[in-house]
């Protein structure tokens, strides 16, 4: 499966161990107990029509930084037949992230993880595909062209 990747932070190229890809901070951060920020992960990506994906934590992240993740499991909506999803080149993806004590996050630290998956709604052909796909290749461009969404948190 090839994915259209707009990298912001070449810093936070990705790293692919099986079906998970680890995502890395795109800036230096520091974050108050108990504050909710979110960390740009320094990426747009271009998934293809009835796939999504799924971002959750790192085993690591709360040892390591005493985050959890707000929203506690992200989807990033790909392409229907009705919208380009969240793949414009300015629809970044963020980590919605919740401190347990001051911590910092520096840029290029790896604090989530994703994978890619047919969505509900996929026809079973796409859905048979997915079973024996055995290898995802990002492609870096300078645009998705794709409409932007709004940002993050921009479905209603």
């Amino acid at each position: 499966m090839n994915l259209l990747i707009k990298y912001h932070n070449q810093n936070c190229k990705l790293e692919q161990y099986g079906n998970w890809i680890d995502l890395k901070s795109a800036i230096t951060t520091k974050i108050k107990k108990f504050e909710n920020k979110l960390i740009p992960l320094g990426i747009s990506i271009k998934l293809p029509k009835y796939y999504q994906a799924n971002i959750v934590p790192r085993s690591s992240t709360y040892k390591k930084f005493s985050l959890i993740q707000a929203n506690h499991y992200g989807v990033v909506d790909g392409p229907d037949n009705k919208s380009d999803g969240y793949s414009g080149d300015n629809d970044i993806w963020m980590f919605n992230s919740l401190a347990f004590k001051d911590t910092e996050v520096n840029e290029g630290d790896r604090i989530c993880q994703f994978e890619i998956r047919p969505t509900i709604n996929a026809p079973w052909y796409v859905k048979l595909k997915w079973l024996f796909i055995n290898k995802i290749k990002f492609i870096e461009v300078e645009t998705l062209n794709s409409k932007n969404r709004g940002g993050f948190g921009s479905t209603n």
